[in-house]
């Protein structure tokens, strides 16, 4: 079931969390009409999605196929287990996350500038020390790695997210998850108290 409160609409806000983000899921249509899901890096760039690979292969022939795509990106923060706010039933175990999931047309890029900005961008994700020469189209040691591998835009026709992070929690349910994170102490525990605070800040006590 689809909770509202957990929506987010606010575009800076998507935007920001995929450029943080290096992977997702492609999904295309095979050809005997089965969902095809490819695990891959991406990079965000002006609104669209952008990933690369070989020209040939099961998911370059089944866009050439069907240009209409899904893609999505998630992120688990933290597992909340049920025993934080209730030690006998189950059912409050859930995970708090963020996730964006697009449809999409998908097409191939020709443009040798728009690759080498592509892949640049993808660098800068993924290497972000650098250790590598710039990589541009009027640079002769890269135009023929340019032609050879196949960029695909996604430009987006659909754009769901939610980010969900206790915002139906009230009262002492809410407080004893956030002092259940901070007796646990894990990476991620303190920074999903501190996006708890931010997705609910006028939370008031019952």
């Amino acid at each position: 079931m689809r909770r509202a409160e957990f929506s987010i609409q606010e575009q800076q806000e998507i935007d920001k969390f995929l450029n943080e983000m290096s992977f997702g899921y492609l999904g295309t249509l095979d050809k005997d009409g089965w969902p095809h899901i490819t695990p891959l890096n991406y990079t965000y760039q002006n609104g669209h999605i952008y990933f690369h690979g070989s020209k040939r292969g099961d998911k370059m022939d089944e866009i050439l196929t069907s240009q209409k795509v899904s893609f999505a990106v998630a992120k688990e923060f933290a597992i909340i287990p049920s025993y934080f706010t209730d030690t006998r039933q189950a059912c409050p175990a859930t995970a708090f996350f963020k996730s964006v999931h697009f449809r999409g047309i998908a097409e191939p890029v020709e443009d040798l500038r728009e690759k080498s900005t592509v892949l640049s961008g993808l660098m800068e994700k993924l290497q972000p020390e650098g250790g590598y020469a710039p990589i541009t189209s009027e640079d002769p040691k890269y135009q023929g790695e340019l032609k050879a591998v196949s960029v695909v835009r996604i430009s987006v026709e659909e754009i769901t997210a939610k980010f969900k992070f206790g915002q139906n929690l009230k009262g002492q349910r809410r407080d004893k998850v956030i002092e259940g994170l901070n007796e646990r102490g894990r990476a991620e525990d303190e920074v999903t108290i501190e996006l708890m605070n931010k997705y609910c800040p006028l939370h008031k006590k019952e």
